[in-house]
């Protein structure tokens, strides 16, 4: 358990808040999402491929039409879907496109089934992760859904003795909206079909996250995937591990030409990953990266889903 839960043990929120609000803003951001996930009993799941872990999404908007990631026994490869005129459509990316996934994968998961029901249960899902479809945000969400529907992906999985390929998509079902009414536009179709081959890979390599944790960083886009990699990682290690700032620039920053810029910008949504995550043993160091401890997962194993 880092710093900020011990304060929040030890003193409580309020002087918490008190002495996160001498140091930084972020500082104060982490004490109140730290304070949510720790004050939350329920212990909801939620669920993303492990996959994700290693290879993720791009964080801003690209040109690209083809996003490779390669998070070392593990390769995604996403690329853009077309529209009928045949221009690309984009690779989804961002926060929201992350939230999208996430709630697909999890019902998939809950359900053991390819079909996802979305329209109100999809809403209420993001306004409990604290997002408000309406207004701003729905062009937002309108965007990535239509990105995620039609973009192809492959992941490659190394596992030392031979090459593991799944080709396919994350949906085999469009689920980009369609407004029939300007006044009252519609966000979903009612069903969805996941891919098969990414449904049964998901099944093969779920990973569990708490939902409380994913609601107070639903915007952090790089912080969800440190969280993500963090509780992946974490639970299987046997020994410490150190990991260098060049390491985690090649999974995290591979956008920065300078490793000093990188280190700047990480520490913020690394900090927020951590505060969500009170059973993370990880110490920092500012000139050699960080060390990993073997920690439990962030959900018991006894409250997994089909345990």
């Amino acid at each position: 358990m880092g710093k900020i839960h011990n304060l929040l043990e030890l003193h409580g929120l309020e002087e918490a808040r008190r002495q996160a609000s001498l140091e930084s803003k972020v500082q104060r951001y982490c004490v109140d999402a730290a304070h949510e996930v720790m004050a939350d009993e329920a212990i909801s799941i939620g669920i993303t491929h492990s996959g994700f872990a290693m290879a993720a999404l791009p964080h801003k908007k690209t040109t690209e039409t083809v996003w490779e990631r390669d998070g070392g026994n593990i390769k995604l490869l996403i690329e853009s879907g077309l529209d009928k005129n045949k221009d690309a459509v984009g690779i989804p990316y961002g926060s929201m496109a992350r939230m999208i996934l996430l709630y697909l994968q999890t019902q998939a998961v809950k359900t053991k089934s390819r079909e996802v029901e979305l329209g109100a249960s999809m809403n209420a899902w993001l306004k409990a992760m604290g997002i408000t479809v309406g207004g701003n945000t729905y062009n937002a969400v309108r965007d990535q859904a239509k990105r995620i529907s039609r973009c192809r992906l492959t992941f490659f999985r190394n596992n030392g003795r031979e090459e593991l390929v799944s080709n396919g998509a994350f949906i085999r079902d469009a689920i980009f909206p369609v407004d029939n009414d300007v006044n009252q536009p519609s966000l979903w179709r009612e069903v969805v079909r996941l891919d098969e081959s990414f449904y049964e890979s998901l099944i093969d390599h779920p990973l569990p996250l708490r939902e409380v944790a994913i609601r107070q960083i639903s915007s952090k886009s790089k912080a969800i995937d440190i969280y993500i990699w963090l509780a992946y990682r974490l639970h299987v290690l046997k020994d410490p591990v150190n990991i260098s700032w060049a390491a985690l620039k090649g999974q995290f920053g591979s956008e920065y030409s300078q490793l000093r810029g990188f280190k700047r910008d990480i520490i913020a949504p690394l900090k927020l990953a951590l505060s969500v995550y009170p059973e993370a043993h990880v110490e920092f160091d500012q000139e050699t990266g960080i060390l990993l401890y073997p920690s439990p997962p962030p959900v018991p194993e006894k409250r997994m889903i089909g345990r």
